[in-house]
């Protein structure tokens, strides 16, 4: 028994006790493991936020701040569809196009946004003469070129770059709005006043952002049935939770606050070209993504994944916009 005692007491004397430096490494790390790290929701609040900030920032400086964003936006998604088209989901049995023809697709639709705004709207041959520039650099690139390059360029030609040129076209209207309702942007704005151009363009943007929300999370509380195979998660309540949500903002922020549309009506129909542009641009990014075999676009914008997982919604919307506002609504 006294030989067993004392052979604990030698054994506890040569444990080695912790140095100060360890000891405070291991209270740091113990901190470390301890302390809440932002999640991804955080994320996609905080980069969400920030991206609309800068978005709605270039809106209102209009001209050169818009269309570099818009320009810097396309370029970003010519990147993420051409991931798509060579990707091994849908690049099998179909040739996609050379990465010369990517990179000049790229550069045109980044061109058609700038000559937009260089030529104040006025790009529509811009398409065709781009088209066929794009199907001869096909045919020259390759010994055998195939009908999947062909179809593939062109799409990307005209879902990155002609699409997206109706955002600054709509931009560009200067007819004035003839009256503000709200008296605290009235004094703001000034004798000056606002173009319809912004009105639509910034209205448009945040009838996008309500339908987003209000399908999100009318579906995330009310959804039982789905809506269509191509997105499993979405469903009609989140749908209808989405349009109301986009009706209000359009009547709540267009025609009370800023006096455009001018009826309810208007601000109403405005909301359903919105809402529809919107939910259709998800669904077709949607069955792109399914096609490529992957989850996001990219990983651009932390907690939202790529630039057109973000965009999707407005791909369509500006040139439904655009057309609702130059030809239908004045004759309401």
């Amino acid at each position: 028994k006294g030989s067993n005692t004392h052979v604990l007491r030698t054994s506890a004397r040569n444990v080695r006790r912790p140095t100060r430096g360890t000891r405070r490494t291991v209270v740091v790390a113990q901190e470390a493991t301890t302390r809440p790290r932002r999640g991804p929701s955080t994320n996609r609040v905080v980069f969400g936020t920030l991206a609309g900030a800068v978005a709605l920032s270039c809106i209102g400086a209009g001209g050169w701040a818009f269309a570099g964003f818009a320009a810097v936006s396309v370029y970003h998604a010519t990147q993420e569809y051409f991931g798509f088209v060579t990707a091994k989901g849908i690049s099998q049995g179909m040739e996609p196009p050379t990465r010369a023809v990517s990179a000049a697709t790229s550069a045109l639709c980044v061109s058609a946004v700038l000559m937009t705004q260089i030529f104040q709207g006025r790009s529509g041959a811009a398409l065709a003469v781009s088209g066929f520039g794009i199907l001869t650099m096909n045919l020259l690139q390759s010994n055998k070129p195939r009908f999947s390059q062909l179809t593939s360029s062109i799409f990307g030609l005209f879902y990155c770059g002609f699409l997206p040129s109706f955002w600054l076209k709509m931009r560009a209207l200067t007819t004035p709005v003839e009256a503000i309702k709200w008296k605290a942007l009235a004094s703001v704005v000034g004798e000056k006043g606002i173009s319809v151009g912004l009105a639509a363009t910034f209205l448009s943007v945040v009838c996008v952002i309500a339908a987003d929300t209000g399908a999100y999370f009318g579906g995330k509380n009310f959804g039982r049935t789905q809506l269509i195979s191509i997105s499993p998660k979405k469903t009609w309540e989140g749908a209808i939770a989405g349009l109301l949500s986009s009706m209000a903002a359009a009547v709540g922020v267009g025609h009370a606050v800023l006096g455009w549309p001018a009826t309810p009506l208007g601000a109403i129909l405005l909301s359903v070209i919105t809402f529809l542009g919107s939910v259709f641009g998800d669904l077709i990014e949607s069955t792109m993504k399914r096609d490529a075999g992957v989850k996001d676009s990219g990983n651009l914008i932390p907690g939202h994944g790529g630039g057109l997982d973000r965009a999707d919604g407005y791909m369509f919307t500006g040139s439904l916009v655009y057309a609702y506002v130059k030809y239908l609504l004045p004759m309401l």
